[in-house]
């Protein structure tokens, strides 16, 4: 995804899927992790000055705080120095 339309959380949404052990995003806790971009909402990832937020479903055998680093790693240059955190909500 380097298409210059293309915004920051759908590249983070695109490589945190792309980790091993991830199944999806998740909306997170009453819904809250997500972006709302022109004519679509994103659900899984939440982009803040400060932070960025990523709900995820994990897929079982992976050991869930490898797993959230690896999702850490994965975004880590795509986020500006943010704070990342990583929720796993369910496991499949």
């Amino acid at each position: 995804m380097t298409d210059l339309a293309t915004e920051p959380a759908q590249v983070i949404a695109a490589r945190v899927l792309a980790c091993a052990g991830v199944a999806g995003l998740s909306k997170g806790p009453f819904g809250t992790v997500a972006t709302h971009l022109p004519g679509e909402r994103l659900e899984g990832v939440a982009v803040y000055d400060d932070v960025v937020e990523i709900a995820i479903v994990a897929r079982a055998g992976h050991p869930l705080p490898a797993l959230a680093d690896r999702v850490r790693a994965a975004v880590a240059s795509l986020v500006g120095g943010r704070l990342i955190n990583v929720s796993i909500d369910d496991l499949e």
